[in-house]
């Protein structure tokens, strides 16, 4: 009898559907089994393969199996999905999970440590305060301007806000209004606190890290870039080269060639947003900075200035930043000071 040599298996909340096939794809298992029952019915199992989608819990169940001696493989879910058959079910998921993660020229996630996974969630948290701090801010202002008191955007005019609100006497400015205010700034404030405090976090993690601190020597990365590289990217030996890397932060144009013919649009945007979008705040600082203080003449940033809109520029210099972080990571070698930004 032919023995199982890949397994898939289609995850949920309490139960899961396995999938297992011989090496020439010959369907052997269709099980169901309970979440407590996963992990016994996997160590009576020989040395499979194990294919999973790269989805909710995905790494905590790799990081289990792993444990018992199998190989673990995550698979994006779009690359997934074209294998699943006109009827979708959890049977058909999990056969299309095999099917995936036959093909030798497949993509995998590398499973996440359970530190990469805490920082990932410190990360996120500071994140999700940061939004909800900006939600309320943007109320506060919408909210006052209906009684004709305008400021600007952004966190700084908050002081200016809760000014006209203690200036404000009871004929220009209802009691409500006034009362609700002091709501609105106190939980700013609280949020603010609570932000202070995950961003010193972040940044004693980053300091007492030494790929963090070599990260943080590439001007536009801090320690919150730092971290979010550490957290979410995989081990630098995934790639090939620099570009592999900023294409799979999605820093890369769009194809849609045909015919010999290459017609490249807009930034694909299709990758790790996270760290993509801390490398472009990242290359605006350093572009405000150079335009203050003057690009050096005839160097690659001068002229992309010269001829191209700034947030273009930012992309660009992002990516340029993703492939130094890729050659500093992959080599163990240092920033090359000013190579980026030189003609």
């Amino acid at each position: 009898m032919e023995k199982i040599t890949i397994i898939g298996i289609d995850l949920a909340k309490r139960f899961f559907q396995l999938h297992g096939a011989t090496a020439d794809g010959q369907p052997m298992l269709r099980k169901k089994v309970s979440r407590s029952q996963l992990l016994s019915f996997l160590a009576r199992q020989s040395r499979a393969v194990v294919a999973m989608e790269a989805c909710a819990t995905a790494h905590y169940w790799g990081r289990a199996i792993v444990e018992l001696g199998h190989e673990v493989r995550l698979i994006p879910p779009i690359y997934v999905k074209p294998f699943v058959r006109r009827q979708k079910n959890d049977a058909t998921d999990a056969e299309a999970i095999v099917e995936a993660a036959s093909r030798p020229t497949m993509r995998f996630v590398a499973v996440k440590t359970e530190d990469q996974q805490a920082r990932a969630m410190i990360f996120r948290t500071r994140d999700l305060l940061v939004r909800q701090r900006t939600q309320l801010i943007n109320a506060l202002r919408g909210h006052l301007a209906e009684h004709g008191i305008v400021a600007a955007q952004g966190i700084a005019q908050v002081s200016r806000l809760a000014a006209a609100l203690n200036e404000a006497v009871d004929a220009t400015l209802p009691a409500l209004v006034r009362e609700l205010g002091q709501q609105y700034l106190e939980h700013i404030d609280r949020l603010s606190t609570e932000i202070t405090g995950l961003e010193q976090r972040l940044r004693r993690l980053s300091k007492d890290d030494e790929t963090a601190v070599r990260l943080q020597t590439v001007p536009g990365i801090g320690p919150i870039t730092a971290a979010a590289i550490e957290a979410f990217a995989p081990p630098m030996t995934t790639f090939r080269r620099g570009r592999d890397f900023a294409a799979w932060l999605g820093l890369v144009p769009r194809q849609h060639s045909s015919g010999g013919k290459q017609r490249l649009g807009r930034t694909s945007k299709m990758g790790q947003r996270d760290i993509r979008r801390l490398l472009i705040i990242g290359a605006m600082g350093v572009i405000r900075w150079t335009i203050r203080t003057g690009p050096a003449e005839g160097s690659w940033l001068a002229r992309m200035l010269a001829r191209k809109p700034r947030l273009v520029v930012a992309i660009a210099l992002a990516n340029k930043m993703a492939r130094s972080v890729w050659a500093m990571l992959s080599r163990g070698e240092d920033y090359r000071g000013s190579a980026m930004v030189a003609a």
